[in-house]
Parts: C-alpha cells; sequence; structure tokens
C-alpha cells in the first residue's frame, strides 16, 4: 500500500484501541496528545516494514500504536521540560491540563505502550520488547546528552551525531526493524533495515538544522531558532573545528549571550568555512548509507523501490 493508506489503517486502529475512561483526566490528556496530528511516520513505518517482509500489516498494528504511544510520551514529557506552550499548535498538555497531569499521563502513556506488545506470542514477545526497552532508555540518553549539550564546551562532532541518533533516529529504526521482527524476517534483514532507519533519521536531524538556517521557503517556526537558542549543532560544532583562532574566539562569544545581529554574523561565520556545503555532504552521506542499507535487503525490487522512494520523499520535505 501507499503510506497513506498505511495511516488510515493506522489512525482507524487507534480510534479503536485507545478511550476515555475513568479517571478522565488521565485518559483524556492521552487521548487528546494522540489525537494532535502529525505525520505518523514512526507507526506507518512498522507497518510498511511487516509488509515489505511478507508479513500481514495488521498484525504490526498494536506494535505501531506502541511505537507512536512512546513517541507521544516523551513529547509530552519533553513540553514539560522546556515549558513549552504549543505543540502542533496547540496547547500542550501541561499547559491544558496541569504540571502534575502532564507527568502522570505521559507515565500513564509509557505503561500502556509496553501493555501492547502483549497481544504476540512469546517469542516474538520477547524480541520486541528487549528491542523497545533498548530503544527507550537510548532515546533517554538522547535526551540527557541534549541537556548537558547546553553547558558543555567540549562537544564533539561525535558527540552530536551520538546524540542526535539516539534522540530521534533510532526510534524511526526501531519502528523498521519491529515490523521486520513480526513478519518473521531474517535477523540480518532485520539489523538492515534497522541501519537503514538510522542512517536516514540522523540524515534528516542534519537536513533539520541546516534548514533552520538557510531554508528559503517558511516551515512555520522562527527562522535560525538554533542559533538564537545557542543549540551547539553540527553545523556550530564543524565551524568550531575548521576556523582560526579569532573566529573561534568570535563564535564562542557569540553563543554565550544574545547580541545585536547575532545571527546574521554566525551565518557569516558559517558561510566563511563553508559550512553549508559541507553539511551538505554530510547529509548526502548519511543518506546514501541508507539507501545502501535498503538495497542490502532480501526483498525484491518493488520492496527496495518503496523505502528508497521514502527517503527520498522525507529528505525533500514531502512526507
Amino acid at each position: 500500500m501507499n503510506i497513506e493508506a498505511y495511516k488510515e489503517v493506522f489512525l482507524a486502529h487507534l480510534s479503536t484501541k485507545i478511550k476515555v475512561k475513568e479517571p478522565k483526566n488521565l485518559y483524556e490528556p492521552i487521548l487528546y496528545i494522540l489525537n494532535l496530528g502529525g505525520k505518523r511516520i514512526r507507526p506507518v513505518l512498522t507497518l510498511m516494514s511487516c509488509d515489505l517482509f511478507g508479513g500481514n500489516y495488521k498484525d504490526a498494528l498494536d506494535a505501531s500504536l506502541a511505537i507512536e504511544m512512546f513517541h507521544n510520551f516523551s513529547l509530552v514529557h519533553d513540553d514539560i521540560m522546556d515549558h513549552a506552550p504549543l505543540r502542533r499548535g496547540k496547547s500542550t498538555v501541561h499547559e491544558k491540563w496541569d504540571l502534575n497531569t502532564g507527568i502522570l499521563s505521559g507515565d500513564a502513556m509509557l505503561v500502556l505502550a509496553n501493555q501492547l506488545f502483549e497481544s504476540y506470542e512469546a517469542k516474538t514477545y520477547k524480541r520486541l520488547m528487549k528491542l523497545f526497552n533498548e530503544t527507550a532508555l537510548m532515546v533517554c540518553e538522547g535526551q540527557q546528552l541534549d541537556i548537558d549539550f547546553e553547558t558543555k564546551n567540549d562537544v564533539s562532532l561525535d558527540d552530536y551525531i551520538k546524540m542526535t541518533s539516539y534522540k530521534t533516529a533510532v526510534l524511526v529504526a526501531a519502528s523498521l526493524k519491529m515490523g521486520a521482527i513480526i513478519a518473521g524476517a531474517l535477523e540480518d534483514d532485520a539489523q538492515k533495515i534497522y541501519k537503514y532507519g538510522l542512517n536516514l533519521g540522523v540524515a534528516f536531524q542534519l537536513q533539520d538544522d541546516y534548514l533552520d538556517v538557510f531554508a528559503e521557503e517558511d516551515f512555520g517556526k522562527q527562522k535560525a531558532g538554533d542559533i538564537i537558542e545557542n543549540k551547539k549543532t553540527w553545523m556550530y560544532l564543524k565551524a568550531l573545528s575548521i576556523s582560526d583562532s579569532k573566529d573561534k574566539t568570535s563564535l564562542l562569544s557569540l553563543y554565550k549571550n544574545k547580541s545585536e545581529n547575532k545571527v546574521m554574523k554566525v551565518i557569516g561565520l558559517f558561510e566563511k568555512y563553508n559550512i553549508p556545503q559541507l553539511v551538505k555532504i554530510e547529509i548526502d552521506n548519511y543518506t546514501n548509507k541508507s539507501f545502501k542499507n535498503a538495497n542490502d535487503l532480501s526483498i525484491n525490487e518493488n520492496g527496495k523501490k518503496m523505502l528508497l522512494d521514502f527517503g527520498f520523499n522525507l529528505m525533500n520535505r514531502k512526507i
């Protein structure tokens, strides 16, 4: 099926599986955040992966919902940590209700995600839970690394790739591997499709960093927000690593305050050291790695094409 068809099937499953019950103040926020929209990329990938390896995508519905439940649990808690008032243009859970409700409903979502795997037979359940718990812990580690980077002065490019891999890419990778596990795919294939998702996730985040600063079109968020917020992105770290001592000192100083014309000064330094071109090379590197992982899979050519098309459309913001 195409991406939209998988999405429709997933949304129908969500609507029948997740209901508001007592106490309402625990379950209403859960349904609220789950129905705020989003691209549903992760659950769609679980269904698609199961299909590609010859399984019945319907068998992967509970796992896809568990992935989406965990993803939204992390968003609820991220919004609390960031003191964010809005999520997808609507009030965040802790703003619409209160802080305690946000914490408790988020905790309940993590429990519900675990429960959704109970529909699988013992061998599959064990593999899914092992992958889920490993992934959930890595997401938490990635979030902590991101927080640590705010006050750390010796962040390396490898540190950044590890952080974004853990915080963002591993959940995409796990979504795909879960579909493969449910379909009974070979372990080698399950690992290759995991790597496809991991590399694509890193490429997507690097591109997101680039677009935040250099996008010509409006993506509905603050222009150069990462620079304004002193985010230590790949571009900033790369610029630090190759700039001369004078420009390095200047860049470090700019990221310690909110000086006038800060954004333009940082962009000027990025352009001086060809950072836009260098990050594009890095984006292409990770995208090509993911496409090689897809081509190495023992599935038919139509299946490989679907994964390549998905990657192309994701990177070109068509999904």
